[in-house]
């Protein structure tokens, strides 16, 4: 049986309809079509065609021929031409044909013009359209690149359905595997797997082995083998592979940049997206998180930190549809383990591997009856090993391979690139690297030497600071100022295949592999100029904590979340860098300048442990070191304090903050301080003493005079913020709700995303007690769209359980049962199920399972823990529909 099929020629690509104002949007149009582009597609835009043709044709007959329709709004509705009733922006939407693919991207934060805001209302209502928000052209671009990708495979898979219904391919191999979908992203945010920028050569067999052994039960394999033999591609490909053999994906956790076995827990749950909150154990909530979950993990670069081998064990242990797949330079010696040992490429493979790289730098390059013979020769002296045929294949822009078998030959067999008794494809890596780095200069040598204190990699600034510092005195050019020679040599060294290049939010990131740092160190240690390069890489990023600290707070937070989640392993290392030098100043000064990035990503038990580290070394700390070791080793602990001891500990920090003149920091902790004495005697305290509100609301108006003197709008808000919890602990709901208000609209004019979720979720609170709940209900929207915005996985769970008490009492109790699972399993797989909740929502929810419909609510509570937090966010802002006065 057959049928026809549309083939297309070349040129005819998938064309995507790209509908937005104009001049508004030109950077983010020009963003989409880049991403368009970048899948081969094909862009429809209007500014593209200039043709004699009225506009409204123009574009009518552009969407008939489309096959994908993508929106982009912000704050302009557009023109309505004379006779018209409504813009071309809203026309384009409404003539998109049914069966056309809609994806919508909304920019925010914005001033939205009305009509807008009732077009956007009304695609909320449509359930032929899906919307996401944006901030900047490079977060747009992304989000376009991976849906239209997502589109483009699901329509795949439906297609090859179709076609094997109708008898099309029953010889297929699809035939004899069925259909695939990728499963649904966890509740929490995991890293997923990343994309290599190269394709994998050769490994098909290893692959499909691994993938073998984890299907058929092997729940711990570990893949063994040198530095540089491709154990972490290998990983990552048999990961992708695994994928969807479990229902929660493959999840990537990179160990290169932790030296320290007790780490490796909270290295897990960063990836995972479980919260360091430092008030449980946090082994206990990644085996909360993972309880429920089939889910592969891969582990990258072990060998570093064996001792943590048994943590492994021990989530084996609690999560039985977890599996776990290593890579490591040797066993790890324990329980179920199963070793796969990856061996270096067959000689085809090796010499395949060598032409594609040889492409990257000498795109003419081909294998010719002349050369073979040397390259084929080249490969066997590098053992097939893959980074060693990768950094010998960048050399070919300048040497053919005769002359680079030559320089090998001569090189390898004099080169002894480290401990004799290291196995013989590490010496042969080590020896490559030596080799390529004897065709380096002085500077570079020394530029290469001095870049291995980086951890997870670097920008170009930071490199320009560290490469140009004298080893004597550690003072750089001023890093705004590039260096010439620093770029020239780091350009050398990119060209050599030792350092790798990539964009991220638009400027340039720099890595090394993982043995490529390990011989860079080897080779600063060896200097002696090690502890000043660690000083000036310390001082550089004590220099971006200051930096970011103010800008944290309001316009530019999301930018300095993103840029500071890219450098928190070398945050992380200079941190431990000035820890162990007991240069506790310094250490307390970079922890407190990124106090809200810490908290926000979840990261304050880590700082905890830092600061405790200075307590408890016997020092004389100063005045303030002392003030912020205080406040963060006590701070997480305010709803634990039977006797009085946190209070006072953070009573003290306050008056060493006053002492020091650091009102920012006598403020924060004069919160910490209120929300303890506030902490007692309630749902969500784990203290049996009564609240003292006297005495909070004392510290608090402190605060506020305190903060409204020194201009701070953050500290302000936040000071309101208190205030109105010490007046509902009172009975106060007017008082309450005033200072919630003015708190948000306090942050709302600083563009203060985080402090805004925090205002209007308490706004929230505050309204539904007054029994206003459609203004309940529009601040608990904002407060879960601004929490989805930032990546704030506490401020959603929060929100979702302001929407669990506007559901029950608007009668929705299967909407609040599916809410209220969804938060919980957030809370439990981000981490954040032992600490105190601010929330009320119980009362509601119990009320529900008490009542007539309680075994349908018990159902819905089970639903919801399965969804994903998109769609949890999706549920509660359409509880949002019907209000105007919300504007997303």
């Amino acid at each position: 049986m057959s049928h026809p099929h549309v083939i297309r020629t070349p040129d005819q690509r998938l064309r995507i309809f790209v509908s937005s104002t104009l001049q508004e949007l030109a950077p983010e149009r020009r963003a989409a079509k880049s991403a368009i582009e970048r899948l081969h597609l094909a862009p429809v835009m209007f500014e593209l065609g200039a043709r004699p043709h009225p506009p409204r044709e123009l574009y009518r007959a552009y969407l008939r021929q489309s096959d994908v329709f993508l929106g982009l709004y912000w704050e302009r509705y557009g023109w309505v031409a004379p006779d018209e009733q409504v813009s071309g922006l809203e026309d384009e939407y409404d003539l998109c044909p049914d069966d056309v693919p809609r994806l919508l991207y909304v920019k925010a934060p914005a001033q939205r013009e009305d009509r807008l805001t009732r077009l956007l209302n009304r695609i909320r209502d449509d359930d032929r359209a899906a919307y996401k928000y944006f901030e900047t052209p490079t977060e747009l671009a992304k989000l376009v690149e991976a849906d239209l990708a997502t589109l483009l495979a699901e329509r795949f898979d439906q297609s090859r359905t179709e076609l094997l219904a109708a008898g099309d391919v029953a010889d297929s191999a699809y035939s004899l595997v069925g259909p695939r979908t990728e499963p649904d992203p966890a509740v929490a945010d995991p890293v997923r797997l990343p994309t290599p920028l190269t394709d994998l050569v050769g490994r098909e067999g290893d692959i499909a082995e691994l993938r073998r052994l984890l299907v058929s039960g092997a729940r711990f394999v570990t893949l063994v083998g040198p530095g540089g033999i491709g154990k972490s591609r290998l990983a990552i490909a048999a990961a992708r592979a695994s994928a969807p053999d479990f229902d929660d994906g493959s999840v990537f956790v990179d160990l290169s940049a932790v030296h320290d076995a007790e780490r490796v827990p909270n290295r897990i749950a960063q990836a995972l997206g479980v919260r360091d909150t430092g008030d449980a154990p946090i082994m206990e909530n990644l085996a909360t998180a993972l309880r429920d979950r089939s889910i592969l993990l891969v582990l990258d670069n072990f060998e570093q930190v064996l001792d943590a081998a048994p943590a492994l064990t021990a989530l084996l242990t609690a999560s039985p549809q977890l599996s776990i797949l290593v890579t490591s330079r040797v066993l790890l010696r324990i329980s179920a383990e199963q070793s796969y040992e990856v061996g270096p490429l067959a000689d085809e493979q090796a010499v395949a591997l060598f032409v594609e790289r040889a492409h990257a730098v000498k795109p003419d390059f081909e294998i010719t009856p002349d050369n073979r013979r040397a390259v084929e020769r080249v490969c066997a002296a590098l053992d097939g090993v893959p980074l060693a045929i990768e950094l010998a294949a960048a050399r070919v822009r300048v040497l053919s391979p005769a002359e680079l078998l030559d320089r090998l030959d001569r090189r390898l067999s004099v080169l002894v690139g480290g401990p004799r008794d290291l196995p013989a494809r590490q010496q042969t890596i080590r020896k490559t690297i030596e080799w390529s780095t004897q065709l380096l200069d002085d500077d570079q040598r020394q530029l290469l030497a001095r870049l291995g204190v980086f951890e997870g990699g670097f920008t170009l600034e930071a490199a320009e600071y560290v490469g140009a510092a004298e080893a004597d005195d550690g003072d750089p050019a001023t890093p705004d100022a590039p260096t010439g020679d620093v770029l020239s040599s780091l350009a050398a060294l990119v060209d050599s295949s030792l350092v790798g290049q990539h964009d991220a939010d638009d400027r340039p990131r720099f890595s090394m592999q993982a043995i490529v740092r390990e011989y860079a160190r080897e080779q600063l240690a060896r200097s002696g100029a090690q502890p000043a390069v660690r000083d000036t890489h310390a001082r550089y990023f004590l220099a971006l904590g200051d930096d970011a600290e103010d800008d944290l707070r309001g316009s530019g937070q999301r930018r300095w979340m993103q840029r500071l989640g890219d450098e928190r392993d070398n945050l992380r290392a200079a941190e431990r860098f000035l820890l162990d030098s007991c240069d506790w100043d310094r250490a307390a000064r970079l922890a407190f300048s990124l106090y809200l990035y810490w908290w926000v990503t979840g990261l304050l038990g880590e700082v905890r442990t830092w600061m405790e580290e200075a307590l408890a070394s016997g020092d004389a700390l100063s005045e303030h070191t002392r003030a912020v070791a205080l406040y963060f080793s006590r701070t997480i602990m305010f709803w634990k304090d039977p006797d009085g001891a946190v209070a006072a500990d953070l009573t003290e920090s306050v008056e060493l903050f006053r002492r020091s003149g650091d009102a920012n920091g006598e403020g924060l902790a004069s919160i910490s301080l209120a929300l303890a004495l506030l902490a007692g005697d309630s749902a969500d305290s784990a203290v049996s003493a009564k609240p003292d509100t006297v005495r909070a609301r004392q510290v608090m108006e402190h605060a506020l005079q305190l903060y409204r003197e020194t201009g701070s709008v953050w500290g302000e808000s936040m000071a309101l913020v208190l205030l109105g919890r010490v007046a509902l602990r009172e009975g106060a709901l007017q008082e309450a709700q005033d200072h919630f208000a003015k708190s948000l609209a306090l942050t709302q004019g600083a563009d203060d995303r985080v402090g805004a979720r925090i205002a209007s979720y308490h706004l929230g609170w505050t309204e539904l007690m007054l029994g206003d709940v459609a203004a309940a209900r529009a601040d608990f929207a904002f407060s879960v769209t601004i929490s989805a915005a930032v990546g704030h996985p506490e401020g959603i769970a929060y929100g979702l359980e302001g929407m669990v008490a506007v559901a029950a009492l608007t009668g929705d109790s299967l909407r609040a049962g599916r809410l209220a699972g969804a938060a919980q399993a957030l809370r439990e797989r981000s981490g954040l199920h032992n600490g105190p909740t601010f929330t009320f929502h119980r009362r509601y929810l119990d009320d529900l399972l008490a009542g007539p419909e309680a075994t349908l609510v018990t159902a819905a509570l089970a639903q919801g823990r399965e969804v994903t937090v998109e769609q949890a966010v999706a549920e509660a802002l359409s509880e949002a529909r019907s209000e105007p006065d919300i504007v997303l």
